[in-house]
């Protein structure tokens, strides 16, 4: 040990020794002392580390980044269009083979006996189209409080609920899934507009990522982001239409080869079209030439099954969040009497309630579309075994001519409503005066080429309707509220028309001609209305309150501050909502501003007499204090 220690003692004099000699005026240089080779490079290697890269552009690498989260926002719409087009594929294909095979009289015998079938298929279209007419009460709660994203998962997870109540045929499995099917109808269509128009003004942002309102998360700038609302709305809907066609499927490759032909299931049908009434009149109650076997039936049941799970991994895994997680917690701490109430208060505005008859035009022709063209004039006059090609050709339609919807990057707004009301209004007087006569597979392609011209009509209906919506509303705090409203009313219509079944052809197509009439006269007026500048009134959205205490992020106006509370019911009391004049119900305008100015003068005489109390005790203590000094005195 003691040799060890002697050894190391030399070699330290030694290095000492060798070391060079230090100057005279004190100033050592650090990089003499440090030994030569591999570890004195140490410090150059930190500084080069450490100090500037030569090679690293900031400016490249942000423009990289907000390139990365805008190819991030048509992923989410390429996400949310094909998730819905899935979805919607395999609820319109299996509900309309699994009303096909329950029409047939000895498929309901053989295999269910008397279970009630028909009557149970009655109940479960009640379910579906009923229930979604109390959705304005719950469906803004729903998407606030689970979010834009979760909404549309859930949603697509309770059309696959439905697929697997079709194993085991009940009442208690095929009713409570239809409802709760109903239930969804309107968050799920809801959420998709909402999140579509989100992600159009996200890309905005990240477009002009360089702005100071974006930096500042400041609201955009009017009309600024409509391109990409035209763009992204055009794109869900060329997407989403070809669930029409992907529909198809289950019959024209399972179910077609079970049917019978047209002499059969039209013998006793004596009118078609505008004479006809009803679905049918007269369609034969069987229509398969054998029964499929129940594990082939299970066979498409499971593939239909997978397809709906795809559809929620989808929504689940490409869809990204529609808001930042500071303004989803803004959303939904408003106040749950206040996501309650919006919907209706939004009503108030002219522009919305103008464009109700347009709402309702919209869900009459979606229906009967379906319903009423393809049965009652193509099932009727071709034969059952052409309704597989009768509702592809307007689902490609529909696809096809959404992209006409683009052409608003260049043309005024109004051309894609009022285009499809030129179109639909002729076609209309037309089926008025057309009686095609039952068992004509001739008149094949003439119904086609109506069938594709309605198609035409539709999908500038239901695109510009979208987008004019999201265009009207750019803010991201009442897109929910106005997408409640539009799909709610689409509702409604879809319950009228399942109310008139009965009704004889021409009556169905007078009320959809009427309505069409009245929805084009009221949008007009809207338009000329916003052209002259007439101001619209819009409910105040209420500042966030939050309560959780441990959750803090910083803004320029904190909303988790002391005082937000105080400020917030000094607002409430000056400004019980906001607003913007309104020409347009005179009465109830100046009824409005009457109530506001009282409310504002009753506020300022409780200052004034709370000025004056104060005044009063000053003088008061005063008179006193005086008093005082003159006892003092004496």
């Amino acid at each position: 040990m003691m040799a060890e220690a002697d050894a190391e003692e030399n070699v330290y004099r030694e290095a000492v020794v060798e070391s060079p000699v230090a100057p005279p005026n004190g100033d050592i240089n650090i990089d003499d002392l440090l030994p030569d080779g591999p570890q004195g490079n140490i410090q150059g290697q930190m500084e080069e580390f450490l100090g500037p890269q030569p090679e690293y552009d900031e400016e490249e690498e942000e423009k990289k980044y907000y390139r990365r989260k805008k190819l991030g926002v048509v992923k989410n719409v390429l996400g949310a269009s094909v998730g819905g087009m899935i979805i919607y594929s395999v609820y319109m294909g299996l509900l309309q083979m699994q009303l096909i095979l329950h029409y047939d009289e000895t498929y309901r015998e053989v295999k269910y006996g008397n279970l009630g079938l028909e009557d149970i298929d009655k109940k479960m279209l009640m379910g579906i189209n009923v229930t979604p007419i109390i959705a304005l009460l719950y469906t803004p709660i729903l998407i606030r409080f689970l979010g834009t994203k979760w909404m549309m998962f859930l949603a697509s997870g309770i059309y696959a609920l439905f697929v697997s109540t079709n194993y085991w045929e009940r009442y208690y499995t095929l009713v409570p899934s239809a409802v709760a099917i109903g239930a969804a109808i309107v968050p799920l269509w809801a959420s998709l507009g909402n999140y579509i128009t989100r992600m159009a003004q996200q890309y905005y942002e990240y477009v002009n990522y360089k702005e100071d309102h974006v930096q500042e998360q400041k609201k955009l700038p009017k009309g600024a982001c409509h391109r990409y609302v035209i763009i992204f709305q055009s794109v869900f809907f060329i997407i989403f239409h070809l669930s029409l066609v992907f529909a198809e499927f289950p019959q024209r490759l399972f179910l077609h080869q079970f049917l019978s032909d047209y002499n059969h299931t039209l013998y006793n049908v004596k009118h078609c079209g505008a004479e006809g009434s009803g679905m049918i009149e007269g369609f034969n109650r069987t229509v398969l030439k054998h029964l499929p076997r129940s594990l082939l039936l299970i066979q498409v049941e499971s593939v239909l099954m997978g397809a709906a799970f795809l559809s929620m991994i989808i929504f689940l895994a490409v869809c990204g969040a529609a808001y930042r997680p500071t303004e989803e917690i803004d959303l939904r701490s408003i106040g749950w009497g206040n996501i309650f109430q919006l919907p209706f208060k939004h009503l108030r505005d002219y522009r919305l309630r103008l464009l109700i008859p347009f709402f309702i035009y919209s869900g009459l022709d979606s229906l009967f579309s379906v319903t009423g063209l393809t049965l009652s004039y193509g099932v009727c006059t071709v034969g059952l075994e052409w309704l597989y090609l009768l509702v592809m050709v307007y689902g490609l339609s529909c696809s096809l001519f959404s992209c006409l919807s683009l052409s608003l990057l260049r043309l005024p707004r109004y051309v894609s409503l009022l285009g499809g009301a030129v179109i639909h209004g002729p076609l209309l007087v037309f089926l008025l005066f057309w009686s095609p006569a039952p068992r004509s597979p001739d008149q094949l392609p003439y119904l086609l080429v109506v069938i594709a011209l309605w198609g035409m009509g539709s999908a500038l209906n239901k695109t510009g309707l979208s987008i004019l919506l999201g265009m009207l509303y750019e803010d991201k705090e009442r897109l929910d509220f106005v997408y409640t409203i539009y799909h709610w009313w689409q509702a409604i219509a879809i319950f009228i028309v399942y109310l008139w079944t009965g009704l004889i052809m021409r009556a169905k197509l007078s009320i959809l001609l009427v309505i069409l009439l009245l929805a084009c006269f009221c949008y007009w007026t809207m338009e000329r209305r916003l052209a002259k500048n007439m101001h619209f009134r819009l409910p105040r959205i209420p500042r966030p309150k939050h309560k959780v205490k441990g959750y803090r992020y910083l803004e320029e106006e904190n909303s988790d501050e002391s005082n937000s509370e105080e400020s917030d019911e000094d607002d409430d009391e000056e400004h019980q909502e906001e607003v913007i004049r309104e020409d347009f119900g005179g009465d109830a305008g100046s009824q409005g501003s009457d109530s506001t100015r009282e409310r504002r003068g009753g506020a300022r005489g409780r200052r004034r007499r709370r000025d004056d109390d104060y005044e009063q005790a000053g003088e008061r203590e005063e008179r006193e204090k005086e008093g005082e000094r003159g006892i003092e005195k004496e």
